[in-house]
């Protein structure tokens, strides 16, 4: 019987620990025992197939009854042995041929057939069901020679079972479109199907015994086996795993997507790993294309809405190359023809290619690496030609874009030239570059870069008319301004002024908006910006002598409040035919005054301080200044706004703001903040919303608060002055009080000296001991109370000495026979600049010496002092 175990085997309990796991089953374990008597663990065949035995005696009745032919039939031993089987099992009807069939049996003869039974029922009560056995009976004789008979029986059902199950394993190997492998727990191949050995070669049997390794490159092959590990010990299956791999014969890099599961026996033994492939080369193909085309599409969305917002050439061509790098290049480059640079009217067109370009913009997205070919052989801002018979050339004359040959052992492997042409006319060139390693240029990549050079050039053709458009309309304006950038002690400035009309087309129309940077003694700026109101010529005729007169007002060293003052009674004579003179007798009686005959105009002028970074304000009728400190949300000063210059009778407030350092100051004409579709509320909180980065350049910051406001509405002039504070650094100020002594004389020469050696100034060591000397005595002698001597350094040397009087220095000419009067005339011989202004407590007096610049040091003080005489 099967449940009797063979003699000399030994009885094994498998859950005793000595069940050999799948590698042993395999082969890759070591045996427990010798396996030609190793007992077959459960999940053997015997035990899927659930094969039950009995025997049959002499008399035909059954003497032995096994314990599976109890569960297949559910009838106890004790029951069975004894029982006639024929009885049992076979119908009425034919139990006389069966008993004669047993006779044949115990005769001598085998048989083998089918017969009907019914299974047991559950032990919860369910009854069972009508089964077919199939029965072979083997005649046999017993101990003492008597005929007998052992029955073995299967149900016919599980047979059935693996009959389909293997005719399903065949189909599915023998008839699936996808690569088959079942491989053992060695993780070797035991069984591949046609579809695989059709394309690795050979016969499903050649495949045998093969591992990852045959199949597939070093490194991917160590990944793969390292996932059929994983699956083979945790079970979890893995669905679409791309594998990349080349076919025998073929240097074509092919893609597969795997799918990898566990593989089981009837009883849930693992066995190996079912391996289903399949190719995926020409689905990977098309993915790629289809995002190629959804990247080039996002480009050319991109390229529309980022190029061109900027009516600038080389701005317009920077933001090309945004677009492009790294999205669709790793290097780029973008040539203009010199001439659209320089503003010639007509652009060079269908050139021949020897026409000088500038390179105006490069981009790249390889760090730290030489790069070779033409797209880094000429520095941004040179200007340079292409040869007649570069590919470069070429595409510039035939407007058609042509690719580079790459440079042997260079980092660009794939380049494509393509002109830039707007309106049939060329206006530059644009280089796209991709480095080792990336896919080289296809034809789709050709129509691309076309497209995008297309829209570039558009842009930078409408760059190149507003540009020649906006200069004429400048040139104007600029004769009117201050020439060249502000510059101040203790400040970092940029302004802007856009003159209305600039982008509507229309000529622009001359108006009277100006702003300007004064320089003043100690290190002190003046910054003023004002708008005469109404446009034309008259308007900016007003501006002009407004501004003049403020320059003149402001060296005079006077207050803001007395500068506005001054101004508006000058202001009040200037649309009138006496001008001046007309103003200055509306100044005394101004209930007279005809306010036809006077231009309107504002002003905000303030007094900047870089020692003590305090800023003093005089507004008339003009808008807030608006201050951004650091961290800090920007806000409108409150400064009293007064009234207009040219009304009259109305004094002007002073409001003094001390500035930290770092601090953003803003003055501004209502042409950024008012128009037309919104109130001047709402656009003063715009512009006070627009500074939320004080920190970046001022320039940046400009263009950003230009762009923000939409300030190219050609409303109204603009003008708009910034300033950030950089205040002069402790260790640039020397700063001492001196009794009122003789002794004090030296002690102002000694201060002196000591602070310009700690400073590296020795060549003016000598001059300025000599003018303090000069400055103190004066205060001793003419002056009262205090003195204050005061050094400081910044582009210039200046020295102040302030004291409590309030007479006033005054140059004369000493006669030759004068033993005095000469000290104020070597003080203007020696420095680059003196003078006195009035201060709250008195006057200072200061002198300022330019910085030795290794060539040409100081006037010898000996030899100034010769030539007074």
């Amino acid at each position: 019987m099967s449940e009797i175990p063979a003699k000399g085997a030994e009885s094994e309990d498998p859950s005793d620990g000595a069940r050999p796991g799948p590698e042993g089953i395999l082969g890759t374990g070591t045996p427990a025992a010798d396996p030609m008597w190793q007992s077959s663990p459960p999940g053997s065949m015997y035990d899927y197939i659930k094969v039950a035995s009995f025997s049959i005696g002499p008399g035909g009745l059954v003497d032995q009854w096994s314990l599976r032919a109890e569960q297949v039939f559910g009838i106890p031993a004790e029951r069975a042995v004894g029982m006639d089987p024929i009885a049992t099992f076979v119908d009425p009807d034919r139990r006389e041929r069966g008993h004669r069939k047993m006779a044949e049996i115990l005769d001598g003869r085998e048989w083998t057939g089918v017969i009907p039974f019914r299974t047991p029922g559950t032990p919860d009560g369910d009854g069972g069901e009508d089964a077919v056995a199939e029965v072979y009976v083997m005649p046999t004789r017993t101990e003492d020679g008597a005929k007998a008979a052992v029955c073995i029986v299967v149900d016919v059902r599980v047979l059935r079972t693996i009959e389909t199950d293997l005719a399903a394993s065949q189909a599915i190997f023998g008839q699936s479109p996808f690569g088959f492998l079942l491989i053992d727990s060695d993780f070797k191949v035991r069984r591949a199907n046609q579809r695989f050995a059709s394309t690795f070669g050979g016969t499903p049997d050649d495949h045998r015994g093969k591992g990852v390794h045959d199949y597939l490159p070093r490194a991917e092959a160590e990944r793969v086996s390292a996932t059929l590990r994983r699956v083979l010990e945790t079970g979890d299956s893995i669905t679409d795993m791309h594998v990349t791999g080349y076919v025998p014969g073929s240097e074509e890099r092919r893609h597969w997507s795997i799918n990898l599961y566990r593989v089981h026996s009837g009883s849930g033994r693992p066995i190996g790993i079912a391996w289903l492939g399949t190719d995926i080369t020409a689905r990977r193909a098309a993915a790629r294309e289809a995002a190629a085309a959804r990247r080039n599409l996002a480009l050319l969305n991109e390229a529309g809405a980022r190029i061109g917002n900027s009516l600038d050439l080389e701005t317009t061509a920077r933001e090309l190359l945004d677009v492009v790098v790294p999205g669709f290049c790793d290097l780029a480059t973008v040539d203009l023809y010199q001439g659209l640079l320089a503003g010639d009217e007509t652009p060079p067109g269908l050139a021949d290619g020897s026409a000088e370009l500038r390179r105006v913009a490069f981009a790249s997205a390889v760090a730290d690496v030489p790069l070779a070919g033409a797209t880094s052989a000429v520095p941004v801002g040179a200007v340079h030609h292409y040869p007649f018979n570069s590919p470069g050339a070429d595409a510039l004359r035939t407007a058609r874009p042509r690719s580079v040959p790459a440079e042997e052992g260079g980092l660009v492997q794939s380049t494509l030239a393509v002109p830039m042409v707007a309106h049939d006319t060329v206006v530059g060139l644009v280089q796209f570059s991709r480095t080792k390693g990336s896919e080289p240029f296809g034809d789709r990549d050709r129509d691309l870069a076309v497209e995008l050079a297309a829209r570039a050039a558009v842009c930078i053709d409408n760059a190149r008319l507003y540009r020649r458009e906006h200069e004429r309309a400048l040139i104007l304006q600029r004769s009117l301004l201050p020439p060249g950038d502000p510059v101040a002690s203790g400040l970092d400035i940029a302004c802007r002024y856009l003159p209305g009309n600039a982008s509507t087309g229309r000529p622009s129309e001359v108006g009277g908006d100006w702003f300007d940077v004064i320089e003043l003694p100690g290190h002190r700026t003046a910054l003023v910006v004002g708008d005469v109101m109404g446009r034309g010529l008259r308007a900016a005729v007003a501006m002009g002598e407004l501004r003049t007169a403020v320059r003149t007002l402001a060296l005079l060293d006077l207050e803001p409040a007395e500068v506005l003052s001054q101004l508006d009674e000058i202001a009040r004579g200037l649309g009138a035919p006496g001008g001046v003179q007309q103003a200055t007798r509306a100044a005394r009686r101004p209930r007279e005054a005809d306010l036809s005959e006077v231009y309107l105009a504002t002003c905000v002028y303030a007094v900047y301080d870089s020692v003590t970074r305090r800023c003093t304000f005089a507004n008339a009728g003009h808008l807030p200044p608006v201050l951004v400190e650091p961290g800090e949300a920007a806000l409108m000063l409150d400064v009293p706004p007064g009234m207009p210059l040219g009304v009259g009778g109305e004094p002007f407030e002073e409001v003094e703001v001390e500035l930290p350092e770092g601090a953003l100051l803003a003055l501004y004409t209502d042409g950024l903040v008012e128009s037309r579709d919104h109130p001047l509320d709402e656009g003063l909180q715009a512009f006070v919303g627009a500074l939320t980065d004080p920190a970046r350049p001022l320039e940046d910051v400009c263009d950003h608060v230009l762009n923000t406001l939409d300030s190219h509405h050609g409303e109204d002039d603009i003008a708009l002055l910034m300033a950030r504070v950089q205040g002069l650094p402790a260790e640039s100020v020397g700063d001492w009080t001196l009794p009122r002594e003789p002794r004090s004389v030296g002690r102002a020469r000694e201060y002196a000296r000591g602070q310009l050696l700690s400073w590296d100034l020795e060549p003016l060591v000598d001059t300025t001991e000599l003018l303090v000397s000069e400055l103190v005595t004066n205060a001793l002698r003419y002056g009262e109370g205090e003195i204050r001597l005061r050094l400081l350094l910044d582009r210039t040397l200046v020295c102040e000495v302030w004291d409590s009087g309030l007479v006033q220095p005054r140059r004369r000419r000493a006669r030759d026979t004068d033993e005095g009067g000469r000290g104020l005339q070597l003080v203007g011989l020696l420095s680059a600049a003196w003078g006195s202004r009035r201060t709250p407590r008195g006057k200072t007096v200061w002198f300022e010496l330019p910085l030795p610049d290794g060539e040409n040091g100081p006037m010898d003080p000996a030899e100034a002092l010769l030539s007074l005489f």
